[in-house]
């Protein structure tokens, strides 16, 4: 396994450092949130959707470790333009490979935090009020 170092590879600090489209997307169609209470990682996510089934637009918030954010600002750059079955179709592998380094599995989960929640925001439209229409629940790792 790759010691601490190994996984802040020049481009997932350039991700950290400089994130893609990070902030609140005001015209927002779709919303999700989600954490994981065991790194303390928190991402919200937000998407336009245009008319021909496209991310227009994609913005993430958040705070946590370095994986965590940079995995969004990377994801989130990924994705616009794409359809929503190219969304759908983006797997947790690809999101890995996305990433680069080998990672544990607790850092795996890091990575993948904003990839679930993209997964969700597409589930998740704006009512007219700003509220998700997702349904809460616990976060990963929570009990019920």
């Amino acid at each position: 396994m790759p010691n601490e170092q190994d996984i802040y590879e020049e481009h997932v600090l350039d991700h950290y450092e400089d994130p893609y489209h990070r902030g609140t997307l005001e015209s927002a169609s779709h919303m999700h949130e989600g954490n994981n209470p065991l790194c303390g990682d928190r991402i919200v996510i937000t998407l336009k959707l245009d008319d021909s089934g496209k991310v227009a637009e994609a913005w993430f918030e958040g705070e946590g470790c370095v994986i965590s954010q940079a995995s969004a600002s990377m994801l989130i750059e990924r994705m616009e333009g794409k359809t929503i079955e190219e969304v759908k179709a983006f797997t947790a592998e690809e999101m890995l490979e996305l990433f680069g380094p080998k990672l544990t599995p607790n850092r795996q989960k890091c990575c993948l935090l904003s990839w679930k929640i993209l997964q969700s925001a597409l589930h998740s439209p704006i009512d007219e009020d700003g509220d998700s229409s997702a349904p809460g629940g616990p976060s990963l790792g929570e009990e019920q």
